[in-house]
């Protein structure tokens, strides 16, 4: 067996590396541009190289830092680069700010390090922003490729491929590799040689394929009810409204004049709006986490308390173990863990990669539903991209 180092980058509270240590990966360096992020690694891993704003450093200084040799060879690269340029919650702006910008300082220090694999993590608005956003009143004619929907990533897989790298990638819900929360995350995955298969799911929503069912809330918290819990709260009158909702029951359980009542102006706009005085059910996976589960459209309440989920119950349903240490304030560690990667979708890259290396029989289930979504696969979603574009593609210039 390979012993197979990796590089860490926009490495946030390690629940990616905590997967990829699970699977036999070595994690030698972490690069982290917020200060108590970094003091969490620390804590945590002690003896780590802990770098801080990617943009600081060439790849000569990575390589150094990592106290890799001069011809060395990089296994490993991974990162999950700040994601709210992308989502589909957020402004769309794409790498039209810094945020966004920093995501192609990662392609760019691939290129140069030139690891035998890369992984890319991100939300499911990368899909589907585009390089360039033109606003409709603005639009004359035909859009080019890159101010379509999609064009950021057609970008991006454009320069990976112009480097020499064949490229897989899918919108993956991390309950289908024992995560009990349904997160679905984009996951892009280089290696030199060929493309890799997707992810091997070990859960199913339906116990199909022989996989085990998806793990809950009560399985995830099982032990956490006589401890003291740490967390912020709901506003008092906020409070008025949960006490008339069971477990698994949100704001559409209230009667009509209470759901107008609650949410306002808000009652009156599109949208399924099922992020509001959402309570979560003890027998099913947790939403998607959240940096902060008392913000009104994303509320994530306990599911019979009166109060938000406590950061005792977040690192559990993110996978984190009960002892690992967490830097700042209470905002600070919601944030952190409601950031992170969980740790078990971390582990199921890291599997795929030690597979892959070791040249063993990789599993694939054929029709698998990796997440809710149609067209995420990287066969799909280029198709449909293509079947949207008529006009020749163009490269995007770095």
């Amino acid at each position: 067996m390979k012993n197979i180092k990796a590089l860490s980058f926009f490495s946030g509270a390690m629940g990616l590396d905590l997967g990829l240590k699970k699977a036999g990966i070595d994690v030698i360096l972490a690069c982290e541009s917020e200060k108590f992020i970094r003091e969490t690694i620390k804590l945590n891993n002690p003896n780590l190289k802990v770098l801080e704003d990617i943009n600081l450093y060439s790849a000569e200084d990575i390589r150094k830092a990592a106290g890799l040799k001069k011809n060395e060879k990089i296994d490993l690269m991974v990162g999950g680069p700040p994601c709210q340029a992308f989502s589909t919650a957020g402004k769309r702006l794409s790498v039209n700010e810094n945020r966004g910008v920093v995501f192609f300082k990662y392609l760019e220090l691939i290129k140069q390090l030139n690891p035998t694999y890369f992984v890319i993590e991100n939300v499911r608005g990368l899909l589907s922003v585009p390089l360039k956003h033109i606003p409709h009143n603005s639009r004359k004619g035909k859009l080019k490729p890159t101010e379509e929907k999609g064009g950021t990533l057609l970008s991006i897989l454009d320069y990976l491929k112009n480097c020499g790298y064949k490229v897989s990638f899918n919108l993956y819900s991390s309950a289908n590799f024992g995560t009990p929360q349904i997160r679905e995350r984009v996951v892009i995955i280089g290696n030199k040689k060929e493309k890799l298969p997707y992810l091997i799911p070990t859960h199913s929503d339906n116990v199909e394929f022989g996989l085990k069912p998806w793990k809950t809330f009560k399985m995830a918290t099982k032990g956490l009810h006589n401890i003291k819990h740490d967390h912020v709260n709901f506003p008092k009158a906020r409070i008025k409204y949960y006490k008339k909702l069971k477990e698994g029951q949100n704001w559409k359980n209230l009667t009509i004049p209470l759901q107008k009542e609650a949410l306002g102006n808000s009652y009156f706009a599109g949208g399924g709006k099922t992020g509001f005085l959402r309570r979560l059910g003890w027998n099913k996976p947790s939403p998607t986490l959240v940096t902060d589960p008392t913000m009104p459209a994303t509320d994530l309440a306990h599911p019979e308390l009166d109060r938000p989920l406590s950061i005792q119950e977040y690192k559990r349903i993110q996978e984190f173990p009960d002892n690992w240490k967490l830097s700042g304030n209470l905002r600070n560690q919601y944030k952190q863990i409601g950031n992170a990667v969980p740790v078990s979708l971390g582990h199921a890259i890291g599997k795929l990669i030690v597979n892959h290396i070791n040249k063993k029989k990789i599993k694939t289930i054929n029709n698998f539903r990796y997440s809710r979504y149609l067209n995420t696969s990287d066969l799909d979603w280029q198709k449909s991209f293509k079947n949207k574009i008529t006009s020749k593609q163009k490269t995007f210039k770095f």
